[in-house]
């Protein structure tokens, strides 16, 4: 087989549909979009939702309940395994601490410290929160927790 052997696979590249270039090529004046009516018009068809003047099922729908995402505080998530990877032991753990070791983005309302894997170095603690897990692995390595809720 030579360089100039190669193909692509047989049904791989497609010509592309070229409409409106007369009426030999089979897509010439219509252009395929058959004769006349809203669709064959420029910008033709209807609004996502359009039900032909009908009442749409959207506003047919009462609007009901309410949501709390608009106002929900939201926190950036530290599991301890990752603390225990880029920690030394007797260091502190903060927002600024967390940042420079990209661990958080400190883009969202404050930092929650979760129990997700083991703890062997004595570390300070000083997020928004901490899990009840998380709270006693620390504690029984001889940590310390400030701020914590």
């Amino acid at each position: 087989m030579e360089l100039h052997d190669l193909r692509p696979a047989k049904g791989s590249k497609k010509a592309k549909k070229r409409v409106g270039r007369g009426t030999g090529s089979g897509l010439g004046t219509t252009a395929g979009k058959g004769t006349k009516g809203q669709k064959a018009r420029s910008g033709g068809g209807v609004r996502p939702g359009f039900e032909g003047g009908q009442m749409p099922l959207y506003r047919r729908l009462p609007k009901r309940g309410f949501s709390n995402k608009k106002f929900a505080t939201v926190y950036e998530i530290v599991n301890l395994n990752q603390l225990e990877m880029k920690y030394s032991d007797g260091e502190i753990v903060n927002i600024e601490t967390l940042k420079e070791k990209s661990l958080i983005k400190g883009n969202k309302d404050g930092v929650k410290v979760l129990g997700n894997g083991e703890l062997t170095k004595k570390l300070i603690i000083d997020v928004d929160k901490i899990s009840g897990s998380a709270a006693e692995k620390v504690k029984k390595v001889g940590g310390e927790i400030k701020g914590a809720e």
